[in-house]
């Protein structure tokens, strides 16, 4: 008999623009080869760090669309993935200033937007990346998982149906805990990250087997260290043979009475 609630794999490649085109495509051709197809989701930034405008990039944008119509999943992904508070006028909010500073390299973008301009963020970006795709988007995740108030009260008005963080994918709409567990992911910006990130995958390998749903994220820059590619490929290689490579859209997906019969 078949499980009642099989195991997932989710996997997400972060940080997708026509500036890191040439180190999305190795990554997905990896997810690719380990996922038995294009079995995974990619967070589209819409104008990285106001260099890279997608809406100016027609050949980017044909290629999101045709990976699109193949099956992969497509999450806005900020506006500018760049934290302009931080960086500007600072954070007022110690717990907002603390993760600034030591969880994100000057990239938390929502971190300490108002509910206005973070709502303003996101429906730009759900019209630009659906206009492109030519479908509803699968959701928004902020850059870095890092959410402030102002960004949580927008996200409930923004209609995406699916948000995450590093502990937990929810609906938008309502809130509702879809999957709990740490997202294993990788970190290449210096020697100690990166050392500490191949620890914790290793961890993770050995320790997350049992959640109904793991997660994998990988971005651009970790194709600039062997050492992160020979991590991923494990890490994928791993929970492949015993979570199987879904789709984040089903986790919306209405549960099937027990007893029911198709």
């Amino acid at each position: 008999m078949a499980p009642r609630h099989p195991k997932r794999l989710l996997a997400s490649i972060h940080d997708v623009g026509p500036a890191s085109e040439r180190a999305v495509l190795q990554l997905a051709d990896i997810l690719e080869a380990r996922l038995g197809g294009p079995n995974f989701a990619m967070l589209v930034v819409p104008d990285h760090w106001g260099h890279h405008p997608l809406a100016r990039d027609k050949a980017f944008q044909a290629r999101l669309r045709h990976w699109s119509d193949r099956g992969i999943e497509m999450f806005v992904h900020g506006w500018f993935h760049k934290d302009m508070v931080a960086l500007g006028s600072g954070h007022t909010n110690v717990a907002a200033r603390f993760k600034a500073r030591h969880m994100t390299a000057g990239e938390g973008e929502f971190l300490g937007l108002d509910d206005t301009t973070a709502l303003a963020r996101m429906l730009e970006g759900k019209a630009l990346v659906e206009d492109v795709i030519g479908r509803e988007s699968a959701g928004f995740i902020a850059p870095a998982w890092l959410y402030g108030d102002g960004a949580r009260t927008a996200l409930r008005k923004a209609r995406f149906a699916l948000s995450e963080d590093h502990w937990r994918v929810w609906d938008a709409s309502t809130d509702q805990v879809l999957a709990k567990g740490p997202v294993i992911t990788w970190a290449s910006r210096s020697a100690m990250r990166t050392a500490s990130s191949l620890a914790f995958a290793g961890i993770a390998r050995a320790a997350l087997g049992a959640l109904d749903t793991v997660r994998i994220a990988v971005h651009p820059g970790d194709v600039t260290r062997p050492s992160l590619l020979a991590s991923i490929d494990a890490t994928l290689s791993r929970f492949a043979r015993t979570h199987r490579p879904a789709r984040y859209g089903e986790l919306r997906a209405p549960a099937r009475p027990v007893g029911m019969t198709v």
